[in-house]
């Protein structure tokens, strides 16, 4: 028998029958996630005469990103949802103040290796950095899946990315992505599996592995995953109640339809230009271009490791005078770690200006968003026009480490040097 690719694996047990890659199949999900636009999904549920979820304990609804309500249309929209998660018995809802959906359901211990997640967000490629085969869909699918419990997909092809080498100081997943995406383009992968591979992921931390499958959906990817191991097994262990470890094979012996190698040994640090997320350069041919506002967060960099990064960057100086420095914590377990360790502290310390978990100046909700003609740079994962404000307004993206050293600066800086 040849073996499976992780996606034929996951969508065959998901479907029960084995498939191929351009399979169309019916399949049950495991987890559903939608955040506030479950006031939309909500709508097309009653639309279709559906009367109850499917199974309860299988849906994930969570609020994010404009919290606190920013207008009162959203709050308006808020109320709806609570009062229709209350009258579901819903036990898995998570008002705000929890942080992001990308980084609460992990931390709840909701994903497991081998699960088919969907989730009414296109960065639900997130949780495959804990081998699940996790994906965005639409309001009118999420009615759906909540009406079933089963969604149709098509198998996708895989393409497998091998990264190897070790990263520099300074650098992190985020460089690496970027230039992957750089090199790929916005569709280099549309459709596709992306498994990340290779002795570079190997060392990656889970929260580092995040990022690789967070942007996947930013090359066109219908997932990105990175194969289980035993440092999912142990960040698994003190999340997932009775979790008895990684069991048999993901699809790491199966053979692509694609590969790629990266080798990151003398990789630069990357930034995304505007307004395309492909439009990547190396951060020494940006290097000095003014900035209004530096942006740390979201569920691409908002954990612990990012803010400790730029804390190390940040340290003793100070944010440049023409610089709003917006911090903001992927949730609040992360919060409170980052407060016990001093990070925040130091942080705001040096002038950044601390805000609570969520999404705000990630999708320009709230929270920070740009003014006419003001460029800002940004841990975020999207930086298309209007994005984070005013359509005349530039974002770049970058990693933690690029983002302090360019708030300290005033411009865009390499870290290297700062």
């Amino acid at each position: 028998m040849i073996p499976m690719t992780f996606a034929q694996r996951v969508l065959s047990r998901a479907s029960g029958r084995s498939v191929v890659a351009g399979d169309i199949v019916q399949a049950k999900v495991d987890l559903a996630m939608s955040h506030e636009n479950s006031a939309l999904v909500l709508r097309s549920f009653r639309e279709i005469g559906a009367e109850r979820i499917w199974d309860p304990s299988k849906v994930v609804i969570l609020f994010d990103h404009r919290i606190p309500a920013n207008t009162i249309k959203t709050a308006e929209s808020h109320r709806e949802v609570r009062g229709f998660a209350r009258g579901a018995e819903l036990p898995h809802f998570y008002d705000l103040g929890e942080g992001i959906c990308h980084q609460v359901l992990p931390e709840k211990g909701h994903v497991r290796p081998g699960m088919l997640i969907v989730g009414s967000d296109s960065h639900t490629t997130t949780y495959g950095a804990l081998g699940a085969f996790s994906t965005g869909i639409g309001a009118t699918e999420m009615a759906s899946v909540w009406a079933t419990g089963e969604i149709w997909l098509r198998v996708p092809e895989t393409l497998r990315i091998r990264i190897r080498g070790k990263l520099a100081p300074r650098l992190r997943s985020k460089d690496v992505i970027l230039s992957i995406i750089g090199q790929l383009g916005a569709d280099g992968a549309d459709y596709k599996c992306v498994e990340f591979t290779g002795d570079a992921v190997d060392r990656m931390s889970v929260a580092s592995r995040m990022v690789l499958s967070n942007m996947s959906i930013e090359m066109g990817a219908k997932a990105g995953v990175c194969f289980p191991d035993a440092t999912t097994d142990e960040w698994l262990a003190g999340r997932v109640p009775g979790w008895s470890g990684i069991d048999g094979d993901y699809g790491q012996n199966a053979a692509p339809d694609e590969q790629m190698d990266v080798d990151v040994s003398s990789m630069a640090p990357q930034v995304a230009c505007p307004h395309q997320v492909d439009n990547v350069c190396d951060v020494t041919e940006v290097e000095g271009t003014r900035i209004d506002q530096a942006v740390l967060g979201s569920c691409t960099n908002g954990r612990l490791e990012d803010l400790a990064a730029a804390e190390a960057v940040l340290r003793g100086r100070r944010v440049h005078r023409d610089v709003r420095f917006i911090v903001v914590p992927a949730s609040r377990e992360i919060y409170i770690e980052a407060a016990r360790r001093g990070i925040l502290a130091s942080l705001a310390s040096s002038g950044a200006v601390i805000v609570n978990p969520g999404c705000g100046p990630c999708l320009g909700g709230h929270q920070g968003l740009l003014a006419s003609g003001e460029r800002c740079i940004s841990t975020t994962n999207r930086n298309f026009k209007g994005r984070m404000g005013s359509p005349s307004a530039e974002v770049y993206l970058a990693s933690p480490d690029t983002v302090a050293a360019s708030a300290i600066r005033g411009e865009i800086a390499d870290p290297r040097r700062v």
